[in-house]
């Protein structure tokens, strides 16, 4: 029987993950937030009052085992002058799906089985109006995932509007996993949102089961400036009430072009490995080669790589 991983997050970090995950033989179920609220997801849920469907279109796509050409049709955007303008054709379908069945859950599982999925891909919730929200270090309120995103601040806190209703087979397979990964991504608005839930959270507390945390190659403007791979932890650790167990980080050295590229246009920075800090904190560090320059030249993880990291940690365990 194959071990069951638990993959929490959000975004295009997830997705890509499980692109090469999905080739070891584990059993992997994805959790996916669901606040989003911005592009193709934000319209779609001002219209139909709907979670967010788009990080999961990405799921489902990156998890399937169909031909390519089918994948590039789910995330093709339209670009006319209509009210299609910018939609995702996978997004409309979970949504035409979902005023079907009723069910986000029974939606991903239809669409599961024709794309050829293999594993599970949860939402954290089917909560139709699930609102992020963000408190900065001057006690600003910024309302909406899209907003915090763009609001570039140091934050102090993040919270739901309202405590979402979290699926009970996320629970379930929580208690049931042999390895709980958080996923690459925004802290705040990719990590963070399943960590936040009460019902999550004391999962998380009562399990003695290994979370391991997959630290980010660089760094988010406003959000995480000069943080070190510690400081990340330091944070989940905050928000989780206790200890992560391993973290993967990056040793790749970036080179002064693209580091420089980074640094001006997107004001972001490398994530460096404090090894002294960790060492402290008692958290066991895997590090490895597992940056990648995409087609689109921007910096990517290894998916392959990656994934082989935690299958290797896992089997040890």
């Amino acid at each position: 029987m194959y071990k069951k991983v638990v993959v929490l997050g959000g975004g295009t970090g997830i997705s890509y993950l499980l692109k090469g995950l999905k080739d070891f033989p584990v059993d992997i179920t994805a959790v996916i937030t669901v606040s989003d609220n911005g592009r193709s997801t934000g319209k779609l849920r001002e219209e139909f009052h709907t979670p967010a469907v788009g990080d999961i279109r990405k799921v489902i796509t990156n998890l399937s085992q169909i031909d390519d050409p089918i994948k590039k049709m789910m995330s093709y955007r339209f670009q006319t002058s209509s009210d299609l303008d910018g939609h995702a054709v996978g997004n409309l379908i979970l949504t035409a799906m979902l005023e079907i069945t009723g069910s986000l859950r029974d939606s991903i599982a239809h669409l599961s089985k024709l794309l050829d999925v293999r594993h599970t891909v949860l939402p954290l919730s089917e909560d139709s109006d699930l609102t992020l929200m963000g408190e900065d270090e001057e006690e600003n309120i910024i309302e909406g995932e899209e907003q915090i995103t763009k609001a570039h601040r140091k934050l102090k806190r993040i919270f739901y509007k309202t405590e979402p209703k979290v699926l009970d087979e996320v629970i379930d397979a929580i208690k049931s996993a042999d390895l709980i990964v958080f996923s690459m991504g925004s802290l705040y608005t990719s990590i963070l949102p399943n960590i936040i839930c009460k019902e999550v959270k004391k999962a998380l507390k009562k399990v003695e089961t290994p979370i391991m945390y997959l630290c980010n190659i660089v760094t988010q403007p406003g959000e995480t400036d000069h943080f070190k791979v510690s400081d990340h932890v330091k944070l989940l650790n905050k928000y989780l009430e206790r200890d992560i167990d391993v973290v993967v980080a990056n040793n790749t050295k970036i080179s002064e072009k693209m580091a420089h590229k980074y640094e001006t246009e997107e004001q972001k920075d490398p994530v460096l490995i404090d090894y002294e800090e960790l060492k402290k904190m008692k958290v066991e560090l895997i590090e490895g080669d597992l940056m990648i320059i995409d087609e689109d030249n921007t910096l990517k993880h290894h998916s392959l790589k990656l994934s082989s990291l935690i299958f290797s940690y896992l089997m040890r365990k």
